[in-house]
C-alpha cells in the first residue's frame, strides 16, 4: 500500500465531535480528524508515543497535567504512557499519528 487515497476512507465519529478517518501502515497508525468546537477527549494514556498536527483551528492538549494550545505550526508530542487529554476551542482539522500501530483502533473500510 505505497499510496492511499485519505478521502476514499469511511469516516466514523470515534469520540463526540470527532470525525475520523483511519489507516495503518506498516508500523503507525494515522487518524484524519474533523474536529467541532467544545468536542474533547478525555484523560487517558497507552503505550504508543502520539503526535498532534493541528491543521485548521485550535486544540488545547494537555499532557502530564502541562497545557499548550496547538494550532497551525505547533505540533504537540505525546510520550508513551503520559496521561493526556485534548479540547477542541474551535471548529478544525488535526492529524494524530501513532507509533507503534494501535492495533485497537480498527480502521473502517473504503467507500
Amino acid at each position: 500500500m505505497p499510496f492511499l487515497n485519505t478521502s476514499s476512507l469511511n469516516v466514523i465519529e470515534r469520540l463526540p465531535g470527532w470525525h475520523g478517518r483511519y489507516f495503518h501502515s506498516a508500523n503507525m497508525t494515522f487518524a484524519h480528524y474533523d474536529f467541532i468546537r467544545g468536542a474533547s477527549i478525555h484523560e487517558h494514556f497507552h503505550p504508543q508515543e502520539e503526535v498532534y498536527e493541528v491543521i485548521e483551528g485550535e486544540l488545547e492538549i494537555t499532557i502530564d497535567g502541562v497545557s499548550e494550545v496547538a494550532q497551525p505550526g505547533i505540533v504537540a508530542i505525546v510520550p508513551a504512557n503520559a496521561r493526556h487529554s485534548v479540547r477542541a476551542l474551535s471548529d478544525g482539522k488535526a492529524i494524530i499519528v501513532d507509533y507503534p500501530v494501535r492495533k485497537e483502533i480498527i480502521p473502517p473500510t473504503t467507500k
